[in-house]
């Protein structure tokens, strides 16, 4: 099963172009979703006016080399390691979920473009196939493990928050639905109930940007950059607490930003708390 390619069987009913189609119809909608999210959260609009703010109060200038510094540090602790996690089980889970998704994700894309009409597709199989386990150990021991402190809360693990759990809910099916739809190739009516599963749970993750938490994994970088660099310019003890989350005017011009920060954001003001829900 580890070596197969699902997507060879599956050529034989369904053209490569049409499976291309769909991978680059998928890329659209999280392109056009990210887009949307910025827009309706104006979370564009908050960087550059943050930045702004920053550059007028910076005690110094900051060189090319420092900025670069902390753009790699950037890359290698809040997206490769994932730093911004102190909990060390939710590290963990974070990480699989992560780097399940990459591979997952980039080996479908590698195994429809190049190998859907090939038995023999390398290694792209097995990493298809580790991948999705990956993201189904990472997702499931958030699910039933982290999102929720079921003994001090009381909350279920079937409780269903609406766009605040479709974002994990679909990167959890996803997976699950593909590995059975690889297990049971060849059996007929269950193999194909498991691919329109695969389907359907791939096209709501991918086609529900706007609504889940998606776009933050792309925010949480450029926040986590723009924290460093107003720390080492100085300006973030003179910043005004402009961005105050108390003040009905700012949550009104800025309704989602802890949604979307990821780390603790720079000029937030004192009402801002570093503590975040469990279930982030």
């Amino acid at each position: 099963m580890l070596s197969s390619n699902p997507f060879y069987e599956l050529s034989t009913f369904i053209s490569p172009p049409i499976m291309q189609g769909y991978i680059i119809l998928m890329v659209l909608l999280v392109i056009g979703g990210t887009i949307l999210d910025m827009l309706h959260k104006h979370s564009a609009q908050y960087f550059f006016e943050n930045a702004k703010r920053a550059q007028k109060n910076a005690k110094r200038t900051l060189s090319g080399g420092e900025k670069a510094s902390f753009a790699v540090q950037t890359v290698v602790n809040e997206v490769l390691t994932s730093s911004e996690f102190k909990r060390i089980r939710r590290r963990i889970s974070h990480l699989f979920t992560m780097y399940g998704f990459v591979i997952f994700v980039a080996s479908t894309a590698v195994l429809i473009f190049g190998y859907a009409t090939e038995a023999d597709a390398g290694i792209w199989p097995f990493l298809w196939h580790l991948g999705a386990l990956m993201l189904c150990f990472g997702g499931y021991w958030f699910w039933f493990f982290i999102r929720v402190d079921v003994s001090a809360e009381g909350v279920k693990w079937y409780n269903f928050n609406g766009r605040g759990d479709i974002f994990i809910v679909g990167l959890i099916t996803m997976p699950t639905f593909a590995l059975l739809w690889s297990a049971t190739m060849g059996s007929g009516t269950l193999n194909m109930l498991f691919f329109v599963l695969f389907i359907a749970c791939s096209t709501v993750l991918f086609g529900t940007v706007f609504w889940s938490k998606f776009a933050h994994m792309f925010f949480k970088p450029a926040a986590a950059y723009q924290k460093k660099c107003i720390m080492a310019d100085g300006s973030r003890e003179n910043l005004p607490a402009d961005y105050d989350l108390t003040d009905p005017a700012v949550q009104k011009k800025f309704p989602d930003i802890p949604e979307y920060m990821g780390t603790n954001p720079p000029n937030m003001g004192p009402g801002y708390s570093a503590e975040r829900p469990s279930h982030y």
